[in-house]
């Protein structure tokens, strides 16, 4: 044999091995997971070349999104269309294919605290490339990076650093209240669609407390923020292609345009507080700066600087930071504000607690603590319209047991927040009602299993923010309800959707009527 035949022979092992391993992952395995999947109970369809039920999901989703509701919390046929569909038609433990991978679903809330505490073994979701380029932070981290970032973020929303942040929550919600006493007017009314007053309120909020800039000092991150999500989302609804990022498509350059814009001026605005730090300035009580600070003290007392976050783990976490901070509070308070002008009573009861507490003053810290029926309705309208739809994770490990279920690996698992937080079996024959009494007497008496309500997940991962989002909310509604009564607008349209966050997709039209 030549040397020539030596490199023929050589490059048909290879074409056999990666024609092997093509047909293993097209193919043969998806064959197997689903034989394993159906033996354990499981129940969905067959699955199909390359693509699965993607498409199928696609155009569910285009056809659910097509035309509003009626006016019922019953949502997840328009939120999640194909998860509804596929859960009503083959039962809670069933399952559907992302392409050549299977997506099971887990509604059990034994099942649930299992997978949410076995956080090494059931790990967040591989992301698509592309959308590392929106963020990659503490919320996708694993393991030892994972436990070093959030070790080093926790201060930052230590309940003595949030309360010093309630000033400058107030002023932002101050501004906004007064922008709306000027729209009344003289017939002591006005019409408005509160959601993009309330993102904006959100943002300026994330802004000064995280960075201590104004929103419109920040409008050009939140822009780009904003145009880079709609991007990722574009990309999502497809089977990702590996490689595909590399391609100079036009959606392509756009998106890494974008991401370095924000790494750009996140960068400028962290070297520049940390020129100010090693000149001796005074350390900022914001985010950013209980961030920096906490990283150098992880520094010192290591002794090392690999111990800490590098530059580009802080712009990462600035991202997350802005993106998080301000999605979820404002999304929270928009389906509030709808839900309360809807249910006139709840609005009533919640005013007058707010007035009991704090009568015309500024909201207070300890105040906020004594908010009974005010965390009520909140917790219900968490249960309702959560800020996610689907919490996912994929397995690692090669066979994992998940309560009475065994699970081979390169399965990811499903937990539909919106038909747990509904189900009728957790939360009785009124799950689909507005009812913030259930609270009453707290989380863990309103349904019959407190894995139930996960609206900012659940175990060691749980959101790091919520105390964070759940203080701005009541501050930012108790000034609401000291200054307004608010009812539905004609023109409002019930047509919830999935973008990130459940929110409105026709905005949310409010009356506003000043007290």
């Amino acid at each position: 044999m030549d040397f020539s035949d030596s490199i023929w022979m050589v490059i048909m092992v290879c074409l056999v091995g990666w024609g092997w391993r093509f047909l293993n992952w097209i193919w043969l395995r998806p064959k197997k997971l689903e034989k394993w999947l159906r033996q354990q109970g499981f129940a969905g369809n067959s699955y199909r070349l390359y693509s699965g039920d993607v498409n199928d999901m696609a155009a569910v989703m285009e056809q659910a999104k097509s035309k509003p509701m009626s006016f019922s919390h019953d949502i997840a046929p328009r939120v999640i269309p194909s998860i509804h569909h596929t859960i009503h038609k083959y039962g809670k433990n069933s399952f559907t294919w992302l392409g050549p991978y299977p997506r099971v679903y887990i509604m059990d809330p034994e099942q649930l605290k299992a997978a949410f505490s076995l956080y090494t073994d059931f790990q967040k979701p591989t992301i698509n490339p592309l959308g590392r380029l929106l963020f990659d932070g503490l919320i996708n981290h694993e393991g030892a990076k994972w436990a070093k970032h959030r070790k080093i973020i926790n201060p930052a929303f230590h309940f003595e650093k949030l309360k010093d942040m309630v000033p400058t929550m107030f002023e932002s919600c101050s501004e906004m209240i007064s922008k709306w006493e000027r729209m009344i007017s003289k017939d002591g009314f006005c019409e408005l669609d509160v959601m993009p007053h309330l993102q904006n309120l959100a943002a300026d909020v994330i802004s000064r407390t995280a960075f201590g800039s104004t929103y419109e000092e920040g409008k050009i991150i939140f822009n780009l923020l904003k145009e880079l999500t709609n991007l990722v989302i574009k990309t999502s609804n497809t089977v990702y292609i590996p490689g595909w990022r590399f391609l100079p498509t036009k959606l392509n350059n756009r998106m890494k345009k974008i991401s370095k814009e924000m790494k750009t001026l996140l960068l400028n605005l962290i070297n520049k507080r940390q020129r100010a730090m090693k000149e001796g300035e005074a350390i900022h009580s914001d985010l950013l700066g209980i961030l920096l600070e906490s990283n150098f003290n992880e520094i010192q007392e290591h002794g090392n600087v690999n111990i800490g976050m590098s530059i580009d783990d802080l712009v990462e976490e600035c991202k997350v930071f802005y993106l998080a901070g301000q999605e979820t509070t404002a999304i929270l308070l928009v389906w509030t504000m709808v839900l309360l002008s809807s249910y006139t009573k709840w609005q009533d009861r919640a005013r007058s607690e707010v007035l009991q507490v704090f009568g015309y003053n500024k909201p207070d810290f300890d105040g906020l603590n004594r908010l009974k029926v005010v965390t009520m309705i909140l917790n219900e309208v968490l249960r309702l319209y959560p800020p996610a739809s689907v919490f996912s994770r994929r397995l690692v490990k090669k066979e994992t047991r998940l309560g009475n279920l065994t699970l081979p690996s390169g399965v990811l698992l499903s937990f539909p927040i919106l038909l747990i937080h509904q189900d009728p079996e957790l939360w009785g024959e009124d799950a689909n009602e507005f009812n913030p009494e259930r609270f009453a007497e707290g989380i863990s008496k309103a349904t019959k299993n407190q894995t139930g309500f996960f609206p900012f997940g659940w175990g060691p991962r749980i959101c790091v923010g919520q105390n964070f989002a759940m203080i701005e909310a009541k501050i930012a509604l108790s000034m609401i309800l000291q200054h307004f009564s608010f009812e539905l607008s004609s023109s409002y349209t019930h047509a919830p959707i999935s973008i990130l966050t459940i929110q409105p997709q026709h905005g949310a039209h409010i009356i506003l009527h000043k007290l």
